[in-house]
């Protein structure tokens, strides 16, 4: 189970880029064995080059919380609840069973996956299900079951189904760089550039239905902030005032952007409103106040700041007040990812020149490290809080990597030529 899983001009129709290769480099040793059973075919035509099992398996896998049984060890291929021999699978020490067949939709225009999963011990059937999918989804249908497999023995909701985006930077024919926005499934196919550019691509952050991007260009030498529709690639231009312009980030209800302003000559925290455009400023100090990130009830922005000398992570109520200071271990804390249940914080945590990952608990106001790197940024939490996507290097390239929210699974996504930075989780798509 362990193998590897342009558009040049802007606003041209969307292109297919490098897909990132995911490598598990550090397994949880408690990992629950689970067999998935290959789907029978029962579609007209023929079956995906990849299976739906495979990709089913593959996400169970990378979660680093199931151990799936390869095939070739699986002395039986039942089809349904009456062929499962239970004591065989007992004794190959499997404690789930998952089987399915994929067919034909009933309007003919998609595929019904029929799956079940049942627990070998007791022979309870837990899940019985029909995930259906349009004729050119049947990938999207298999992250959607291995998601409800995964939300039925853990509790909480997969989040296989999800995309992601960064930024990737290649040498280009003219001796300089060639920077895209892409977004991918969360294992890294099906990538698709958004926009490219001959200059820098910068903090790309989801709208919470997963329909847009905002992002930062300097496509015409300043930087200016863009929303973009990732499906047609019609954009709107947000800000684009002399000096800075930011770090944007959508509010958990759409509504509103924050974003880092240097308007008024001092990098400040501003929010705008996006149906009327109305801007105000948020903070007003004479330090840098730059990459804000909302609570997920909409009630408080987190950002960093360096007014105590060096740069940490402060919150201020949305609506405006009083700042305080979070962070209050180490030399640098910034670039802060809000938890999706609003208990913790993931941020790029330095101390001397090593920068890692870490985990700041609001209650507890402790830190957990995560990441054994020294070049480690741009934490973002997937939507079901069970990883941390971000960026690192290995060598002179730049690579994403994931670990888990308790630090016991790493992933390494590599492309295959180029650097890869600046990653941004997605919502769940609904």
């Amino acid at each position: 189970m362990a193998r590897l899983l342009l558009l040049v001009l802007l606003l041209c129709p969307l292109g297919a880029s490098a897909k990132l290769e995911i490598e598990i480099i550090k397994g949880n040793a408690s990992a629950l064995p689970i067999a998935v059973v290959p789907f029978q075919w029962r579609a007209s035509g023929y079956p995906p080059i990849t299976p739906v099992t495979e990709v089913v398996a593959q996400d169970l896998y990378r979660s680093g919380l199931f151990a799936p049984l390869d095939e070739e060890d699986m002395v039986d291929r039942p089809v349904d609840e009456e062929s499962i021999r239970f004591g065989t699978w007992r004794l190959l020490k499997t404690d789930y069973i998952v089987i399915g067949s994929v067919r034909d939709a009933p309007d003919g225009n998609g595929y019904d996956i029929a799956y079940q999963l049942f627990d070998v011990h007791t022979q309870e059937r837990m899940l019985s299900q029909i995930t259906s999918v349009g004729l050119g989804d049947l990938r999207f249908g298999a992250h959607r079951v291995a998601d409800a497999i995964y939300e039925k023995l853990t509790g909480v909701p997969g989040a296989f189904s999800t995309r992601i985006a960064y930024v990737s930077a290649t040498d280009s024919n003219t001796g300089g760089q060639h920077y895209e926005l892409v977004v991918a499934d969360a294992d890294g196919f099906n990538p698709q550039s958004v926009v490219g550019s001959p200059e820098p691509l910068l903090s790309p952050n989801w709208s919470p239905d997963g329909q847009r991007l905002a992002y930062v260009s300097f496509e015409k030498g300043n930087s200016a902030i863009y929303v973009q529709q990732v499906s047609t690639g019609a954009r709107e231009l947000v800000s684009s005032g002399k000096g800075i312009n930011g770090a944007p980030a959508f509010s958990p209800d759409g509504r509103y952007l924050a974003l880092t302003l240097s308007r008024t000559g001092n990098p400040e925290i501003h929010v705008r409103d996006m149906t009327t455009g109305a801007m105000r400023q948020l903070t007003n100090h004479w330090a840098i106040d730059t990459e804000p990130a909302w609570s997920p009830d909409g009630k408080f922005i987190y950002y960093t700041s360096d007014r105590g000398g060096k740069p940490q992570i402060y919150r201020v109520a949305a609506e405006g007040g009083t700042a305080t200071r979070i962070t209050l271990q180490g030399e640098y804390n910034a670039r802060a990812s809000v938890a999706p249940d609003g208990r913790s914080i993931a941020v790029a945590h330095g101390r001397g020149n090593e920068y890692r990952i870490g985990v700041w608990d609001l209650e507890t106001e402790r830190m957990r490290i995560l990441t054994p790197g020294v070049l480690d940024e741009s934490p973002s939490f997937a939507p079901n809080g069970s990883m941390i996507l971000y960026a690192t290097r290995e060598g002179d390239r730049g690579v994403l990597s994931a670990v888990s929210a308790d630090g016991n699974v790493r992933q390494r996504l590599i492309l295959s030529e180029g650097d890869v930075r600046e990653p941004a989780w997605s919502p769940v798509i609904r």
